[in-house]
């Protein structure tokens, strides 16, 4: 029988809760692995068919882990019979050096899916990494950094989940879980007030609760959209006094959204103003690989 031990996490049932669920990684790891694949691996087959081989991951980085659920995917699609054990857990701090998991299996499946399961691997364990600086950053202070929908085409679920391994808190999924009205669904709808009413109407419309926010770009917008009754808004490249201002504003009588080029060195400051939360774009659009490496082990037959 196959052997993978899981990679829990160190708040289970927070992660648990943000995991696609498992048809979902099946699908997108069979993506992944059609994309490498194509009709075969063709240097795979320069190594003996039946051979037995044990390898080690490693980091080079210092990094948050993220991805081992599509790592382990990967490798269970092509071989069935493959062992892993992990030695660290999705949302665990890791250090240069650090061995991650080890694996056992077919010689040519591991190194068939070598580049998937290590490009997972990487690409969400750099997505926690920048999440958790963010985290980090704002240690203490009572604010929310949330993503965006600025990921990667066709790996927003993963991405997402990646922050969330990071210590910082998802936005909406998509287009379909909330209504965000934008400046251009302002300029269509003819005012704040018209695009909030309509909002309301079709928020009440549906059976699930669904949120909706408005982005203003100024204070007077803010008052404007205060006066509608909106619940949330999103204050769109405010300064820092423009920022505490609207606070001031609001008096609590809806959640403050700070959005626009949010950079790690200033995102503090923005939190000391007194805004609920602050999206970061760049958490999942400006992603820096963790360094990972994959080492063969003697075969063992």
């Amino acid at each position: 029988m196959p052997t993978v031990v899981p990679s829990p996490d160190p708040s289970s049932e927070l992660l648990s809760r943000h995991l696609p669920p498992q048809p979902l990684i099946e699908a997108q790891v069979r993506d992944a692995l059609a994309e490498d694949l194509g009709e075969g691996d063709l240097t795979a087959r320069l190594l003996p068919e039946a051979t037995i081989a044990s390898a080690e991951v490693i980091t080079r980085d210092d990094a948050v882990l993220c991805g081992a659920a599509w790592f382990n995917q990967v490798f269970r699609q092509l071989d069935p019979l493959v062992e892993i054990e992990w030695h660290a857990r999705d949302g665990e701090r890791v250090l240069p050096g650090q061995l991650l998991c080890s694996v056992r299996g077919n010689l040519r499946q591991l190194l068939t899916g070598e580049r998937t399961a290590l490009n997972y691997l990487q690409l969400l364990s750099g997505t926690a990494t920048r999440a958790r600086r963010y985290a980090d950053a704002v240690a203490g202070l009572p604010v929310r950094i949330l993503d965006t929908r600025k990921t990667l085409p066709g790996l927003r679920r993963q991405q997402k989940y990646a922050v969330v391994c990071g210590g910082c808190e998802n936005h909406r999924m998509g287009l379909f879980d909330a209504i965000l009205i934008k400046e251009n669904h302002i300029s269509a709808a003819g005012s704040i007030r018209a695009a909030i009413a309509a909002a309301r109407r079709l928020a009440n419309g549906v059976p699930d609760e669904i949120e909706v926010e408005i982005e203003v770009e100024s204070l007077e917008e803010l008052t404007e959209a205060l006066d509608a009754g909106v619940e949330r808004v999103l204050l769109d490249n405010f300064g820092l006094p423009e920022l505490r201002r609207a606070v001031e504003l609001t008096a609590g009588r809806a959640r403050l959204e700070a959005s626009g080029g949010i950079t790690r060195d200033r995102v503090r400051l923005i939190a000391e103003t007194g805004v609920d939360d602050i999206s970061v774009g760049e958490l999942t659009k400006h992603v820096d690989a963790v360094d990972l490496s994959m080492r063969l082990l003697p075969a063992q037959i």
